[in-house]
């Protein structure tokens, strides 16, 4: 198993793309799963517009998913738990979406069948993995 632990707006670097691109082609690897986790500090962040140093850089990357949250319409703001979980599903659909079109090498291994991918959220409470279907490529 390889684990890698990113921060979603960390996919926007050229070097995350290049020991991607590297270790797709690890003989070992079948699957990329992008985990979010609920409760997750980053995305209530994002959802409260925090400013705070060298963090605004990363939080305004993550803002775009607060954006795209249009069924919540009063207090879209950390202390709603209910959108906070709607943003983080957002942003590990969007980081699925992300990789499949900035890495022309990973995408055509998912199509290729060399590799899958999917998205999912580990809920730090009971333990449980919820995958997103609508994510899942897994081609045989």
């Amino acid at each position: 198993m390889f684990s890698v632990f990113v921060l979603p707006a960390i996919l926007l670097t050229k070097i995350f793309w290049a020991a991607w691109n590297l270790v797709a082609r690890w003989p070992a690897l079948k699957i990329i799963v992008v985990l979010g986790h609920t409760k997750c500090g980053a995305v209530r962040g994002a959802c409260d517009y925090v400013e705070m140093g060298n963090l605004t850089a990363l939080l305004t990357k993550i803002r775009p998913p607060v954006d795209d949250e249009s069924t919540v319409n009063e207090n879209r703001n950390s202390g709603n738990d209910e959108f906070v979980e709607k943003v983080l599903t957002i942003n590990v659909k969007r980081t699925v979406r992300a990789i499949m079109e900035r890495s022309t090498i990973l995408k055509e291994m998912i199509e290729a069948g060399e590799i899958g991918i999917a998205g999912a959220t580990h809920d730090i409470t009971t333990g449980a993995v919820t995958f997103y279907e609508d994510t899942l490529i897994i081609k045989s």
